[in-house]
């Protein structure tokens, strides 16, 4: 079971990671993240660390990024004792909001010595429901059970 602190504190670091991408401000958007936090875009780009991963979205944000929002949806937290937790997403970047979000997150949450949330692992993967509802056709027991 997850206190209501503890995710009126995830809610809010969720909330700095939008803000800080929607102002296209790589620093911030590295300070939501652990010094030594692992990042993996959609396209298989890892990204190794803070200083990495800041200076790579701020280069971009500059260019192919600029100008876009990040929309995010939070599916499930589930906390692994009182400094740890796995958040499961549904997310986008786009000039404006798309009418579904196409990206499935799994972020790993540690609460640092500061007391302050911060992502120490992130994976990013493109849904693609046609595949999935193919894939659970011709073998249904591979859909998941939630």
């Amino acid at each position: 079971m997850i206190s209501t602190e503890t995710e009126q504190a995830i809610n809010t670091l969720f909330a700095e990671l939008e803000d800080s991408w929607n102002r296209g401000d790589g620093e911030a958007y590295g300070a939501c993240f652990t010094a030594d936090a692992s990042y993996t875009t959609f396209v298989g780009t890892v990204y190794r660390g803070r200083a990495d991963l800041a200076a790579g979205h701020q280069a971009l944000f500059d260019a192919v990024l600029k100008g876009t929002r990040m929309y995010n949806e939070i599916v499930e937290i589930r906390c692994y004792g009182p400094d740890a937790a796995v958040v499961i997403g549904r997310g986008d970047v786009a000039k404006k909001r798309p009418s579904r979000l196409s990206k499935v997150q799994t972020y790993t949450l540690v609460r640092e010595a500061d007391g302050g949330w911060r992502i120490a692992s992130f994976h990013n993967t493109r849904r693609k429901p046609l595949m999935e509802a193919i894939s659970f056709r011709f073998v249904p027991a591979s859909a998941p059970r939630r």
